[in-house]
């Protein structure tokens, strides 16, 4: 089911604007499809029993496929990361660090072929994991508090009628990352527990009022 939705959303990317591109030939879902096979088979269970996969995945492409998806090759490298996320997200599965990937050209590649080198790779820096809203928008925590609320100076501000003027903020510290409700009138919430402080793990959804933000660690 969850490898159905990566195609999915692949083939709706290469839809239109970009059908031209891919009449024939190596097709972006081919390439999603190695991915997540290669994911799968480099999953590995951590010390606290959690399943852990790679988190960076570079794509060794021939010349003429490396030069048919240079002109998309930002989007297609965003939809690409998203639809690991997404995989990884369905199936309960932990990154070791940011989702990443690159596409390479390898000049003895024969085109229409592919190789997918993947490996976990630990990074501090950058954001700290990201919030994403049911319309799937994505905002990186990057820096050390993110603000939340009606105030239109908060960081992530919130058209929500149950939201504080300064209701919730999330701190980056050495141990992780914590959400800390501010006081506010109608609370902050992860899943049906209303929250004063705590510490958030992948996949936590947040919500305030009728917004519900999901954390995504990676």
């Amino acid at each position: 089911m969850t490898r159905h939705r990566v195609e999915r959303r692949l083939e709706a990317m290469v839809e239109g604007t970009f059908a031209r591109l891919f009449k024939s030939g190596l097709r972006p879902v081919e390439v999603g499809r190695r991915l997540v096979r290669v994911l799968e088979a480099h999953r590995s269970v951590g010390v606290d029993g959690k399943v852990v996969v790679p988190n960076h995945f570079t794509v060794h492409l021939s010349p003429p496929d490396a030069q048919r998806f240079e002109e998309i090759d930002r989007t297609l490298k965003r939809e690409l990361t998203e639809a690991v996320r997404q995989h990884a997200q369905d199936e309960g599965y932990r990154f070791a660090g940011p989702v990443e990937v690159d596409l390479t050209t390898d000049d003895q590649r024969r085109t229409g072929t592919i190789d997918v080198v993947a490996i976990m790779r630990e990074d501090t820096a950058g954001a700290a994991g990201s919030l994403v809203n049911t319309a799937g928008q994505r905002r990186d925590l990057t820096e050390q508090i993110t603000t939340l609320g009606r105030n239109p100076e908060s960081t992530i501000i919130l058209m929500e009628k149950a939201a504080s003027r300064d209701h919730a903020e999330i701190h980056r510290r050495s141990d992780g990352v914590h959400l800390i409700d501010k006081g506010s009138t109608n609370g902050t919430w992860i899943g049906d527990h209303r929250i004063v402080e705590r510490q958030l793990n992948d996949g936590d959804e947040i919500r305030i009022g009728t917004t519900v933000l999901r954390f995504d660690a990676s």
